[in-house]
């Protein structure tokens, strides 16, 4: 098959793609810690669909839908062949609904830090939007936003 002209069959791990996705991934990251760490977190919206992303989200994995739960996470328990499963099966309900639903994103594992190597995990968009709309809604981002803007006040 053939996108825009070109075989994907041919490309294999051309560094070019492969520094493409890592640049739009880390702008990514940058702006959404950037959002977070200057607008209330509670009161984000991240997509048009957050209600339902949120409801399906806490239904398919209820063990997430605590301040702990979402303030750690557990990678191991994601990547496990488990997790893996149920985390597609959940993507792919979004595949025909969000944009770039399985496009490569980075979450924070421990949202009271910021990004950083040791506080990244490789995910689809969607897990990233369920994961921080719950995040937001929980207040568990109000934290960090809080620290981050009484270190700015006391720099003035």
């Amino acid at each position: 098959m053939s996108v825009g002209g070109i075989n994907p069959n041919d490309l294999g791990n051309m560094g070019e793609i492969e520094q493409q996705f890592a640049v739009k991934t880390v702008e990514h990251l940058e702006t959404y810690q950037r959002v977070i760490l200057n607008i209330p977190p509670s009161s984000l919206k991240l997509t048009k669909m957050d209600d339902a992303i949120m409801e399906d989200f806490q239904q398919t994995f209820p063990e997430l839908d605590s301040v702990e739960a979402l303030t750690k996470l557990n990678e191991n328990e994601m990547k496990s062949p488990q997790g893996k499963e149920r985390w597609r099966n959940f993507i792919m309900k979004y595949e025909k609904l969000v944009p770039d639903y399985n496009f490569g994103t980075i979450l924070r594992g421990d949202a009271k830090r910021e990004y950083d190597e040791d506080n990244s995990i490789l995910v689809t968009r969607v897990q990233f939007y369920a994961i921080e709309i719950a995040r937001n809604r929980k207040g568990v981002n109000d934290d960090l936003y809080n620290r981050y803007q009484a270190q700015q006040k006391n720099k003035a």
